[in-house]
Parts: structure tokens; sequence; C-alpha cells
């Protein structure tokens, strides 16, 4: 492993020490746990927060890859429940990653990329909104994919506002499900 490697590895191991408190980790933590002098990392990476903003992103790409490789758990279920199940393991990693996913998600609306966390997201829900209603153009699917996505993405922001206009708790998984389906019925018009 390169000293490039050695740093994003070690940043990653310390983001998912802190969890919540991933604003608290520095520079000269990422240095020491990597074994490396302060300069590689503004030399690699220009500063701190573009290290984790891309450390971040690596973290949710396995994630987003996983959620492409749902099909061998979701055999002999509808296109409906595979997309139940998505969103499900989406919020529940939102919510179980949650300072992580809230970086993710930020970074994404503050400097859209094209191949991006939530791009990726839409990508893996696209075929499955496509299969629930196929009597709908690729239009109106993509339409309502992108829909999806953000719905997701600002309940999950706005969780706590959601609690308190609706008295829903999206940190309740149960809770969560049941506004997931409700939200996909919405969407999908089924």
């Amino acid at each position: 492993m390169n000293n490039r490697e050695i740093i994003i590895q070690a940043t990653i191991d310390l983001i998912n020490e802190k969890g919540e408190k991933m604003n608290e980790i520095t520079v000269r933590d990422i240095c020491k746990r990597a074994n490396v002098g302060l300069g590689l990392v503004n030399y690699h990476f220009g500063n701190k927060d573009k290290l984790i903003e891309l450390c971040v992103e690596q973290m949710i790409n396995r994630i987003v890859d996983q959620f492409r490789s749902i099909e061998e758990r979701t055999k002999g279920l509808s296109s409906f429940e595979k997309l139940e199940y998505l969103g499900d393991m989406t919020l529940t990693f939102l919510f179980d990653h949650y300072a992580v996913s809230r970086t993710s998600v930020l970074s994404d609306m503050i400097c859209p990329k094209e191949d991006d966390n939530t791009h990726r997201t839409y990508q893996a829900y696209l075929p499955l909104v496509s299969a629930c209603r196929p009597d709908w153009d690729m239009e109106t699917v993509k339409r309502k994919t992108f829909c999806l996505i953000i719905t997701m993405q600002q309940a999950f922001l706005r969780h706590k506002v959601l609690f308190t206009e609706t008295g829903t708790d999206l940190a309740d998984p149960a809770e969560r499900r049941k506004f997931h389906t409700q939200i996909l019925h919405d969407i999908l018009e089924v």
C-alpha cells in the first residue's frame, strides 16, 4: 500500500471509530494512525476536509455497490417488495452511519458530480422503479426515481422536523419501513 492508500485507510478507520464525532478528527490524528508526516495529507489531498469527503464517498460507494447486488437476496419477491427491501437497506444504513451519511448527502447536494453517491443510488433504484411501473415511459420512470431518492434524503436529513410535524420517528426501524412503503405508494401511484 502506498502512502495515499495508507492515509485513506487510516482516515476511514478514524471515521468509523468517531461516528457522530467525526468533526473531532484532526490531521495529526490521521497522520499518527497512518504513521506519516503531516505534509503528506496536504500533498495528496489538499486538506483534511477533502480527505474526509473522499473517504466518506468511498465508504458509501461500497454500500451502493451492495445495493446493486441484492438480486440474490430478493429472489421470489415482487418488484415492489424489492424496492421496499432496498429502501429499508438504504435508510437503515443512513441512520446506522448518521455522520458519514449526512456528510455524503450534503456533499452531493452542495457539489453534485456525475457519479456521486446520490447518482449511484439513483442508478440502483432505476431498474426497480421501472419494473414496478412498466406502463410508464422512461422519462417518467427517471423523474419518479429522482423524486424517490430526494424524498428519502430529505426525510433522513430532516427526520427530527418530520417527527415534530407528523409524529413519525424515522429512528425507529418499524416506523421507518412504514414511512418508506407509504412514500413508494405515493410516488409510484400503486
